[in-house]
């Protein structure tokens, strides 16, 4: 068996603004903090010895996973970064209040550009103060416009094939310090969920979701660490 701890980043500053955030690098809130060094004691306790970290290039998701490594007293593990697990673009949301949106679009608009498996909202307008084209990170990358949750799994699923699900089954234990969506991703994957079922899947924040693998990387248990701030979880495929 092998372990895969998929941890949703700490609530960052714009999460506290209720903004949409995306590829934008805000970082923790102090109370994300608090859920980074809590993600990282209940790790500690977890009874897992942990092999490496796979992360986004994003701050929140790097500074979640630093200090969890931290409180665990296992900073000396190695880390790997990729845009692959980056949050999903909100395109021409990007930055903008959730509430005030809802009031200019319509409630029912804004949630179908949210929550809808394959409907983006409007594509960001190049040269703003959110265009990433300048970005030394993102130097050759394809950097979308905008984003559903379809093609978000359909840019994070060639990490995993390429990079986290190699690390797996050569007996590794991971910590995936990551973003609602890409996350989402992961979980449709492992759990074969439907696309409908997906758009429903909630992941809380700085509570580690520890995941045991067969051989096959079919998933045998699964359970949140923090079982008081726990959500519903798929049922094992």
């Amino acid at each position: 068996m092998t372990f895969l701890a998929l941890l949703r980043h700490g609530q960052s500053q714009w999460n506290l603004e209720n903004r949409f955030t995306g590829w934008v690098d805000v970082d923790l809130s102090p109370l994300g903090v608090e859920e980074a060094v809590r993600s990282g004691q209940l790790l500690a306790r977890c009874g897992v010895d942990f092999d490496g970290i796979h992360t986004s290039v994003l701050t929140r998701a790097i500074r979640t996973g630093n200090i969890a490594l931290e409180q665990a007293g296992l900073l000396w593990l190695p880390v790997v970064k990729s845009w692959r697990l980056n949050e999903r673009h909100y395109g021409a949301l990007t930055g903008l209040n959730k509430t005030e949106t809802a009031e200019r679009h319509g409630a029912e608009q804004v949630k179908l550009w949210r929550r809808s498996y394959d409907t983006p909202p409007p594509p960001l307008d190049p040269g703003g103060p959110y265009d990433l084209a300048k970005d030394r990170r993102y130097a050759g990358v394809p950097i979308p416009a905008t984003e559903s949750l379809k093609t978000t799994l359909e840019r994070v699923m060639p990490y995993w094939n390429d990079a986290i699900a190699p690390d797996l089954r050569a007996g590794k234990n991971l910590i995936v310090p990551a973003h609602g969506n890409s996350l989402r991703a992961i979980m449709k994957h492992l759990f074969a969920m439907s696309d409908a079922a997906v758009v429903g899947l909630e992941m809380p924040t700085g509570n580690p979701l520890l995941i045991e693998l067969d051989a096959a990387l079919k998933p045998r248990a699964a359970r949140y660490l923090d079982e008081a701030r726990a959500e519903k979880l798929p049922p094992l495929p």
